[in-house]
């Protein structure tokens, strides 16, 4: 019985994780980032203006991950976050808890490679592409796999002009 309960919290971690991403992108980064006195307003002020500036390149991501701009608050999130599942999660069901810890360093590197190759955004991450070079970017939260865009149905393509 644990063989089961241990192989399942990977696909447990996956799904757990993209829900996590899709909730903290739709109401923490662009919720609570809209306001310009907020932690989180980095990601709409920053990040976002960035994108549309540059065709979804993002400079920030060619410095040091050690600094107070939008690269190092999102690592430093993503670290509180895998440090979180290393204590409390990791002891109980250790592979639901490597899987969150291995799904945050995943979202880091897919993102940050999405913003230095938009190029590569195009053809391996096309629904977060959409978030920032779309009309409406208050759709397609997922990075890293669309699976809770299309359970929620906020997977907009670009050519979807709905």
């Amino acid at each position: 019985m644990w063989v089961i309960w241990a192989l399942l919290g990977v696909p447990a971690g996956l799904v757990v994780a993209n829900a996590i991403e899709w909730c903290v992108h739709r109401f923490v980064l662009h919720g609570l980032g809209r306001r310009k006195k907020s932690f989180w307003a980095f990601h709409w002020h920053e990040h976002h203006r960035a994108c549309r500036q540059n065709e979804m390149r993002d400079p920030d991501y060619e410095r040091s991950v050690f600094g107070w701009h939008a690269q190092g608050k999102e690592a430093a999130a993503l670290a509180v976050g895998a440090l979180l599942a290393l204590v409390v999660l990791v002891p109980v069901w250790p592979t639901f808890g490597a899987t969150l810890i291995y799904a945050a360093w995943e979202y880091y590197r897919k993102h940050k490679r999405a913003h230095l190759d938009p190029a590569w955004a195009r053809d391996h991450l096309r629904w977060h592409y959409d978030h920032h070079m779309g009309q409406d970017q208050n759709q397609n939260w997922c990075v890293t796999r669309p699976w809770f865009d299309h359970v929620l149905g906020t997977r907009r393509p670009m050519e979807d002009r709905r």
